[in-house]
């Protein structure tokens, strides 16, 4: 009889999250799980060329061998690049700091 592990197989949507829970042999790797667990067919849009995956919140490669109780997760591709969204906000916050309106307790002179 072959060891076997255990690994969970989680895909999140922005409403949702998906996770199997699903029994391997040992030696298996990161896409051996995601293969197995169903959710590429339940989820097409999951494209294992295109989509990360991780373990544990790290970063890595599809052949990564797993360990019992590892929790393999498929990313998805972001929507708006995170650098992009900060300079965005921090122009945002310039302009609106520059508008100023009333400066405090000067009284704006009589005409």
């Amino acid at each position: 009889m072959s060891a076997s592990i255990q690994v969970q197989v989680v895909y999140a949507l922005p409403a949702r999250q998906d996770i199997v829970t699903i029994e391997l042999p040992e030696g298996a790797t990161a896409v051996q799980a995601v293969e197995a667990s169903g959710l590429m067919q339940k989820y097409p849009d999951i494209d294992l060329a295109r989509n990360k995956l991780g373990v544990f919140a790290k970063l890595v490669k599809a052949d990564q061998v797993l360990r019992d109780r590892d929790r393999v997760e498929i990313y998805r591709a972001l929507i708006a690049d995170p650098k992009e969204v900060r300079r965005q906000r921090a122009a945002e916050g310039k302009v609106l700091k520059k508008g100023g309106g009333e400066r405090g307790g000067e009284a704006e002179p009589a005409a």
